[in-house]
């Protein structure tokens, strides 16, 4: 994986359409447990409201998650077209809630659902959008004669965390999980002794770029 494209913080949009209020907010989101818990943290948050539908895609580890929930809205009015809309944008790692409180005048299907997708489109907007590229980090066992020399290596391709000194040198680093493979080939072949140990932490993805 290499660039993903997603929203840079917590997003907020409040629409009405014939008497109905909708209150959309976009959350990024690591992995589907945190999708989850936004979910029903907004359901709780607004237990009078006639539905809280929502829509999700998280990507990660090569595996694409997707769901949307019309809760209890005509079915196909509400939760897809706000996927679509994370579709459309390609978004990732996204959740959208939208809250809706009926207003007294129904809006049909279509209405319903251009509602839906407008509220999605502005709390999306307000987040705003970026790039982004998934790192991890990972610990390095040098002896100190070869310590230098893989310090040079990771000058183009990662960032020094941490260095911790004893017997032989432990060096932690945080790279672009894309080049990971390539590092560990390159410092395998130029020190076979060296142990790279990949660090099980929850995967950063910092910002590369903001699109307008």
């Amino acid at each position: 994986m290499s660039l993903i494209k997603t929203i840079h913080g917590n997003g907020l949009a409040i629409k009405v359409f014939k008497k109905s209020r909708f209150i959309g907010k976009a959350f990024p989101v690591a992995d589907e447990t945190e999708a989850k818990r936004f979910v029903e943290d907004i359901r709780q948050r607004y237990p009078d409201a006639n539905h809280n539908v929502f829509a999700y895609r998280i990507t990660g580890d090569g595996n694409l998650i997707m769901k949307y929930d019309d809760d209890g809205e005509p079915s196909g009015s509400s939760g897809k077209p706000v996927f679509k809309v994370l579709e459309l944008k390609g978004l990732d790692n996204v959740v959208v809630i939208i809250t809706r409180y009926f207003g007294g005048i129904k809006l049909g299907f279509g209405g319903l659902s251009r509602a839906y997708k407008q509220t999605a489109i502005e709390a999306i907007d307000d987040a705003g959008i970026v790039e982004q590229r998934p790192t991890k980090e990972i610990k390095i066992i040098v002896d100190y004669g070869n310590m230098q020399f893989v310090k040079h290596m990771l000058e183009n391709c990662a960032t020094i965390l941490d260095e911790h000194y004893s017997d032989v040198v432990e060096i932690v680093v945080v790279i672009a999980e894309d080049k990971i493979g390539e590092l560990e080939k390159l410092i395998n072949e130029k020190i076979p002794e060296t142990n790279i140990i990949r660090v099980k932490k929850k995967k950063e993805y910092p910002v590369v770029s903001r699109i307008p």
